[in-house]
């Protein structure tokens, strides 16, 4: 049985540790509320965006477009995102363990990591993952910006359009809630043809002409659904900190009630025992 002292210790101990998560808790709290509001304001203006794309596509033909050209033979490019921190709970791990999946699907896949922590396990597992020819942006969330994913998706859509890659595929975290995320998987390039409708079959006058628009959009489009990926990636991170958090206080909180309750067990079996050496001493001075 433990002393009193190492109990006192451990009690000590968890404490400090319920600090730290509780704060921890708190800050994320804080972060996902701005979080929160980013993706939500950005999800009906990339939805409509790429509405108005696909009613523009759908009496066009879009495969001579370099972003829509479908090829059967070339590398798959995959975007990994992450976060840079850990403490949050499977986030992490959902993701990697997704990319683990399409890297084995794809022998001649290269990784493009968003996320320290991805970038991690491409240094344990090198012959899943190639980054000589694509720099890492592990710090991308560090100041996230529309500025810094146009230049990232830029830079994938050139190397693209160059034949560098015939496909390349996003993997993210999305935010439905605080205690929910779910690992999506989007095409990014090439261009999934739109589907005709009767809604874009109305006669409208478009100035400049349907292909210069549609030529206009498609970069733009590209750019808000890399950067709509890292928004729900950043606020899902937060959301799952905060969860993962809050349970680790609860759990400290626990460990705690049941350490003060050893303790206070083995304090008064000790005064209990100094009792009964003071009550034999005396009946062998009485005797």
């Amino acid at each position: 049985m433990p002393s009193l002292k190492e109990i006192r210790n451990r009690i000590t101990s968890v404490g400090s540790t319920m600090q730290i998560t509780s704060a921890m808790k708190m800050v994320s709290a804080a972060k996902l509320k701005r979080a929160q509001d980013a993706i939500t304001q950005m999800r009906p203006y990339s939805v409509k965006l790429q509405e108005i794309l696909g009613n523009l596509s759908a009496t066009l033909d879009l495969s001579e477009n370099a972003y829509s050209e479908v090829r059967s033979e070339g590398k798959t490019l995959i975007i990994g995102i992450t976060s840079n921190r850990g403490l949050c709970g499977g986030f992490n791990n959902y993701a990697i363990k997704q990319v683990n999946a399409l890297v084995l699907e794809n022998p001649n896949a290269q990784v493009l990591c968003l996320g320290k922590k991805i970038k991690d396990v491409t240094k344990k597992t090198p012959r899943y993952y190639i980054n000589d020819v694509i720099e890492p942006f592990e710090d991308i969330f560090s100041n996230l910006s529309f500025d810094s994913i146009s230049i990232i998706a830029g830079d994938i859509m050139n190397r693209f359009v160059n034949k560098e890659f015939n496909k390349v595929l996003i993997v993210y975290n999305r935010f439905v809630n605080a205690a929910t995320q779910v690992v999506q998987t989007e095409q990014l390039l090439p261009i999934i043809p739109a589907v005709s409708t009767s809604a874009s079959s109305g006669d409208y006058l478009f100035e400049p002409s349907k292909t210069e628009i549609v030529e206009d959009l498609i970069p733009k489009t590209l750019k808000i659904q890399l950067f709509k990926a890292a928004l729900d990636s950043f606020a899902a991170e937060h959301g799952a900190r905060m969860t993962a958090m809050h349970k680790a206080t609860d759990n400290a909180n626990d460990l705690k009630k049941a350490l003060k309750l050893s303790y206070n067990k083995a304090r008064q079996a000790a005064i209990t025992n100094e009792i009964l050496e003071i009550v034999g001493g005396a009946e062998a001075l009485n005797s």
